[in-house]
Protein backbone atom coordinates (compact mmCIF):
# COMPACT_ATOMS: atom_id res chain seq x y z
CA UNK A 1 0.00 0.00 0.00
CA UNK A 2 1.18 3.47 -1.11
CA UNK A 3 0.65 6.05 1.65
CA UNK A 4 -0.09 9.71 1.39
CA UNK A 5 2.41 11.43 3.64
CA UNK A 6 1.97 14.95 4.97
CA UNK A 7 5.05 16.67 5.96
CA UNK A 8 5.59 19.73 7.97
CA UNK A 9 8.25 22.24 7.97
CA UNK A 10 9.08 25.87 8.67
CA UNK A 11 8.63 27.69 5.93
CA UNK A 12 7.70 31.41 6.67
CA UNK A 13 8.72 31.02 10.55
CA UNK A 14 12.57 30.36 8.92
CA UNK A 15 14.26 28.13 6.65
CA UNK A 16 17.10 27.09 8.50
CA UNK A 17 16.25 23.34 8.23
CA UNK A 18 15.60 23.21 4.42
CA UNK A 19 18.77 20.86 3.92
CA UNK A 20 17.26 18.47 6.66
CA UNK A 21 13.73 18.66 5.41
CA UNK A 22 14.66 17.65 2.31
CA UNK A 23 16.81 14.76 3.72
CA UNK A 24 13.75 13.65 5.47
CA UNK A 25 11.79 13.91 2.50
CA UNK A 26 14.09 11.35 0.92
CA UNK A 27 13.61 9.15 3.98
CA UNK A 28 9.45 9.10 3.29
CA UNK A 29 9.33 8.63 -0.72
CA UNK A 30 10.12 4.61 -0.37
CA UNK A 31 6.65 4.72 1.57
CA UNK A 32 4.49 6.27 -1.40
CA UNK A 33 3.84 10.23 -2.28
CA UNK A 34 4.63 13.10 -0.35
CA UNK A 35 1.73 15.48 -0.47
CA UNK A 36 3.90 18.78 0.56
CA UNK A 37 7.24 18.00 -0.75
CA UNK A 38 7.91 21.53 -2.09
CA UNK A 39 8.75 21.85 2.10
CA UNK A 40 12.10 20.75 0.95
CA UNK A 41 12.21 22.80 -1.93
CA UNK A 42 15.73 24.96 -1.66
CA UNK A 43 13.71 27.69 -4.01
CA UNK A 44 10.67 27.79 -2.57
CA UNK A 45 9.52 31.45 -2.46
CA UNK A 46 7.52 32.43 1.49
CA UNK A 47 7.21 36.32 0.88
CA UNK A 48 3.84 37.65 1.87
CA UNK A 49 1.56 37.80 -1.23
CA UNK A 50 -1.55 39.36 0.17
CA UNK A 51 -4.99 37.62 2.03
CA UNK A 52 -5.80 35.82 -1.39
CA UNK A 53 -2.61 34.07 -1.61
CA UNK A 54 -3.03 32.49 2.01
CA UNK A 55 -6.15 31.87 1.73
CA UNK A 56 -5.13 29.50 -1.24
CA UNK A 57 -2.46 28.28 0.61
CA UNK A 58 -4.23 27.13 3.87
CA UNK A 59 -6.94 25.65 2.04
CA UNK A 60 -4.50 23.94 -0.83
CA UNK A 61 -2.90 22.20 2.27
CA UNK A 62 -5.94 21.75 4.80
CA UNK A 63 -6.99 19.48 1.50
CA UNK A 64 -4.02 17.67 1.40
CA UNK A 65 -3.90 17.01 5.41
CA UNK A 66 -7.29 15.70 4.79
CA UNK A 67 -6.22 13.48 2.03
CA UNK A 68 -3.17 12.12 4.12
CA UNK A 69 -2.85 9.00 5.73
CA UNK A 70 -0.18 10.37 8.66
CA UNK A 71 1.50 13.73 9.17
CA UNK A 72 5.82 13.67 10.26
CA UNK A 73 6.86 16.95 11.32
CA UNK A 74 10.20 18.24 11.86
CA UNK A 75 9.56 20.69 14.52
CA UNK A 76 12.89 22.07 15.52
CA UNK A 77 12.37 25.82 14.00
CA UNK A 78 9.35 27.10 15.85
CA UNK A 79 6.65 27.15 13.35
CA UNK A 80 3.03 28.80 13.68
CA UNK A 81 2.39 27.18 11.12
CA UNK A 82 3.90 24.06 11.71
CA UNK A 83 2.00 23.75 15.36
CA UNK A 84 -1.19 24.68 13.33
CA UNK A 85 -1.22 21.91 11.01
CA UNK A 86 -0.11 19.64 13.97
CA UNK A 87 -3.48 20.77 15.90
CA UNK A 88 -5.83 20.52 12.80
CA UNK A 89 -4.30 17.03 12.07
CA UNK A 90 -5.02 15.68 15.70
CA UNK A 91 -8.58 17.03 15.58
CA UNK A 92 -8.58 14.95 12.06
CA UNK A 93 -7.27 11.18 14.44
CA UNK A 94 -4.05 11.60 11.81
CA UNK A 95 -1.58 9.58 13.12
CA UNK A 96 1.24 12.35 13.69
CA UNK A 97 5.51 11.58 14.31
CA UNK A 98 7.18 15.07 15.50
CA UNK A 99 10.97 14.93 15.06
CA UNK A 100 13.09 17.31 17.33
CA UNK A 101 16.40 18.01 17.86
CA UNK A 102 17.06 19.38 21.45
CA UNK A 103 20.76 20.26 21.19
CA UNK A 104 19.77 23.37 18.97
CA UNK A 105 19.15 26.49 21.03
CA UNK A 106 15.13 25.87 20.35
CA UNK A 107 13.26 24.32 23.23
CA UNK A 108 10.27 21.89 22.26
CA UNK A 109 6.50 23.84 23.16
CA UNK A 110 4.74 22.20 25.93
CA UNK A 111 1.86 21.51 23.61
CA UNK A 112 3.83 19.21 21.26
CA UNK A 113 6.11 17.43 23.71
CA UNK A 114 3.10 17.02 26.05
CA UNK A 115 0.55 15.59 22.95
CA UNK A 116 3.20 12.31 22.97
CA UNK A 117 1.36 9.22 23.76
CA UNK A 118 3.32 7.11 22.41
CA UNK A 119 1.04 5.63 19.44
CA UNK A 120 -1.09 8.46 17.84
CA UNK A 121 1.46 11.48 18.56
CA UNK A 122 4.79 10.56 18.98
CA UNK A 123 7.65 12.94 19.66
CA UNK A 124 11.42 12.04 18.55
CA UNK A 125 14.54 13.93 19.98
CA UNK A 126 17.21 13.07 17.77
CA UNK A 127 20.82 15.07 16.86
CA UNK A 128 21.75 13.55 13.31
CA UNK A 129 19.17 12.59 10.91
CA UNK A 130 20.81 9.41 10.32
CA UNK A 131 19.32 8.71 14.14
CA UNK A 132 15.62 8.86 12.69
CA UNK A 133 15.45 6.58 10.07
CA UNK A 134 14.54 3.68 11.95
CA UNK A 135 12.21 5.83 13.81
CA UNK A 136 10.57 6.53 10.66
CA UNK A 137 10.29 3.21 9.30
CA UNK A 138 9.31 2.09 12.03
CA UNK A 139 6.06 4.36 11.81
CA UNK A 140 5.23 4.38 8.33
CA UNK A 141 5.15 0.88 8.60
CA UNK A 142 2.65 1.20 10.92
CA UNK A 143 0.54 3.24 9.24
CA UNK A 144 0.98 0.80 6.19
CA UNK A 145 -0.61 -1.65 8.99
CA UNK A 146 -3.59 0.36 10.05
CA UNK A 147 -4.09 1.74 6.39
CA UNK A 148 -4.77 -1.60 4.94
CA UNK A 149 -7.30 -3.13 8.22
CA UNK A 150 -9.33 -0.36 6.78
Amino acid sequence: MSLKIYFAGSIRGGRQDVELYHSIIAMLKPFGKILTEFVGDKEISFEYNGVSVDKSIHDHDMEMLKECHCVIAETTQPSLGVGYELGRAVAMNKPILCLFRPKSDKVLSAMIRGAHNGSSFIVIDYEKISEVKDNINTFLENVQQQVSKT
